[in-house]
């Protein structure tokens, strides 16, 4: 054979060797591309709207990253609007695996598409239904509100606090009550205004509510369970203590006294984490407590004393210890006995069953 043609034959099979060296290569990208895991996350919002719905998508991209997951999102998914289905089929057909309901009534509104989809787990945020595919998950948020309410009942001087929240559901109630508790437990004459503003997320609406609640009811230190700052905007602007919720408002001035705050991205995390390592659904609930880290009260303005600080750590020691909130003798403002002496509120109570309001909660509205 002369040397044209061993030449010749040499290329080809380098050519050959090349051509199924770059087949394999192509092949698994593409599986591994296709094994990846995927995960979807529903929220009523915009990712950036410096609120509710971008500290969910933040804690859960800093999750996906760790754990190696894609993330695939649908925004702007208004609750009651038969927009959560339609998300959960586009998410299905984008190849979703895990699916995140970051808000309180989708799980409700989407049921029967969730139970349609059996293969794929479900992650549903404070849900009261639960099913095979789909866990609630929520952090015990009432603890962190209970050590905001100490700062309240001691920082007010006119025994009249405000709370701005969006509706009466369970999860609402209880961090009204355990706030009103922890008020209460400090300042036995301290009443805690509740004004409710029908919306997660309505600026108008909640300053007009703040507003009527420190002009009506003198309410010097005000709050609120809302997806934004606003009313911890008009307090500041009206000279008013307040103390904040889900993540710290910047900005403000020392009035701003402190905040009940989530770590989403432990949450998210922890669950997620589940997920990849195919035990998704493991347990019907997920309720992460303030030993955690996922809930926590955030640090304490200058504003507060070292009266209140030291109450504020006791009270946070007797959690630790397993003393919780909703323990021992709660009347309601009804006057009806809730949970008597050496008793604890079990969580199904919490969770599910929490329609009414300890003592100390007045509802007010711009009627009455």
């Amino acid at each position: 054979m002369d040397n044209h043609k061993l030449r010749q034959r040499i290329l080809l099979f380098l050519a050959a060797v090349v051509l199924a060296a770059l087949i394999v290569l192509i092949a698994t990208t593409g599986s591994e591309r296709n094994n990846t895991p995927r995960v979807g996350l529903i929220i009523t919002g915009e990712t950036t709207d410096s609120g509710w719905n971008s500290v969910h998508y933040n804690g859960v991209v800093s999750a996906c990253e760790k754990l190696g997951t894609k993330l695939i999102v649908k925004e702007n998914v208004e609750e009651g609007s038969g927009r959560c289905a339609e998300a959960i089929h586009e998410l299905v057909d984008e190849g979703a695996q895990m699916i995140i309901l970051s808000s309180y009534s989708y799980s409700t509104e989407a049921k029967e598409v969730i139970d349609r989809y059996s293969d794929v787990a479900f992650y549903a945020i404070s849900s009261e239904y639960v099913s095979e595919n789909l866990t609630s998950y929520f952090g015990r948020m009432y603890q962190a509100r209970y050590l905001a309410g100490i700062v309240a009942g001691l920082q007010t001087e006119s025994n009249s606090v405000g709370y701005v929240a969006a509706m009466p559901n369970c999860e609402v109630n209880r961090g009204i009550n355990a706030f009103t508790l922890g008020v209460k437990s400090v300042n036995p004459e301290a009443v805690v205004y509740v004004s409710w503003t029908d919306s997660w997320d309505n600026g108008e609406k909640e300053t007009a509510a703040a507003e009527k609640l420190i002009a009506d009811k003198a309410a010097d230190v005000v709050t609120y369970h809302q997806n934004q700052h606003y009313t911890a905007q008009t307090a500041d602007s009206a000279g008013v203590y307040s103390i904040g919720y889900n993540e710290i408002a910047e900005g403000l001035s020392d009035k701003y006294l402190t905040a009940s705050v989530w770590n989403w991205d432990s949450l998210y995390f922890q669950i997620i984490r589940e997920f990849v390592q195919g035990q998704p659904n493991s347990v019907q609930r997920r309720w992460f407590g303030i030993d955690t880290g996922v809930v926590a009260l955030s640090e304490l303005s200058p504003s507060v004393s070292d009266i209140t600080r030291q109450e504020v750590e006791k009270a946070l020691n007797r959690l630790y210890s397993g003393n919780d909130v909703f323990s021992g003798i709660i009347y309601d403002n009804n006057g009806n006995l809730q949970c008597g002496e050496g008793e604890t509120l079990s969580d199904d109570t919490l969770l599910i069953n929490m329609d009414w309001f300890v003592e100390g909660v007045e509802i007010y509205n711009e009627e009455g």
